[in-house]
């Protein structure tokens, strides 16, 4: 190979080199180790002539380390912390720097992503400083967290919400039950011993019957009531809350006469009139199970 052949390889090279740099999207320069621009592209350049930059779009040989230290306003933080990393990559302290920052013009918000690193394969030191506009995704990120704090407010205003139906409920549930227990107190305390008092000095069969019917009928009328084992005992008189007591516990009618020394036909009495306050009368349902399920 001749040196003209040589000479015109090292053309396309460098050709096919700058080919590949200008199709970019990133904005793209080649410094040396002083900071000194080399090599930029097409997309550098555009750049700088939107931004209306002063000197050559391309700014070759301009001191891009010298650029960023003597930044001003706004991007001067920045601007040196860019600089300072770059220096720490042409020193070879790190193997990159990247720095996300913003870059806003008077007519839209822009924010770029910025990376210096040593080329790769070059005899001498050369380092490749590119800026990537990623505005699109700090935008989507912007959202994400903007409909992230939506989600964590309507969150919160669901669990207040929440919060206040249950206490609304759970309040609820405590007057019902105080109402219920004044109802059946009532009934215990006023109405109940008054239908027995009648019930002993009646004569008449069919005026006894009639008693009775009352009788079954503010049963009836507590029965609904009676739920809560709380609210059972209310109604029911001593002997009665022991029975019941043993008949949930699974004894049997001879063993709870037994117990109390009573016949068995007085148990069974006792049995019949838990059935009636509690609105089993006409009901297979068996007492013990539904003892049991007014526990739970």
């Amino acid at each position: 190979m001749d040196a003209k052949q040589a000479e015109t390889i090292i053309k396309e090279t460098q050709q096919y080199a700058k080919t590949i740099l200008n199709s970019l999207s990133a904005h793209v320069a080649i410094i040396d180790e002083n900071g000194m621009i080399l090599e930029t592209n097409r997309a550098w350049e555009r750049f700088a002539q939107s931004n209306q930059i002063s000197i050559r779009p391309d700014t070759l040989n301009v001191n891009y380390l010298e650029v960023c230290d003597a930044a001003q306003g706004e991007s001067a933080e920045k601007s040196k912390e860019v600089a300072a990393g770059i220096r720490k990559v042409i020193k070879g302290e790190v193997e990159e720097f990247v720095l996300d920052y913003p870059c806003h013009s008077p007519n839209e918000k822009r924010w770029f992503y910025m990376r210096a690193a040593r080329a790769v394969g070059s005899d001498t030191l050369r380092v490749v400083v590119s800026h990537e506009n990623i505005t699109a995704l700090k935008e989507a990120e912007s959202r994400l967290r903007q409909r992230e704090d939506e989600l964590k407010q309507k969150t919160l205003h669901l669990e207040e919400a929440n919060a206040a139906l249950r206490a609304v409920l759970r309040q609820r549930d405590e007057d019902i039950q105080e109402m219920e227990q004044t109802i059946l107190q009532n009934l215990k305390d006023s109405v109940l011993p008054n239908v027995e008092r009648l019930q002993d000095i009646v004569v008449r069969p069919e005026a006894n019957q009639i008693v009775q019917l009352i009788s079954s009928g503010l049963n009836e009328i507590a029965s609904p009531f009676l739920r809560r084992l709380s609210n059972l005992e209310a109604v029911l008189t001593p002997r009665e809350i022991e029975i019941a007591s043993l008949v949930k516990a699974g004894k049997s009618t001879k063993e709870i006469a037994s117990l109390f020394n009573l016949s068995i036909a007085t148990v069974n009495f006792h049995r019949r009139n838990l059935r009636d306050k509690l609105g089993l009368t006409n009901s297979s349902t068996n007492l013990r199970s539904h003892l049991l399920s007014l526990e739970k």
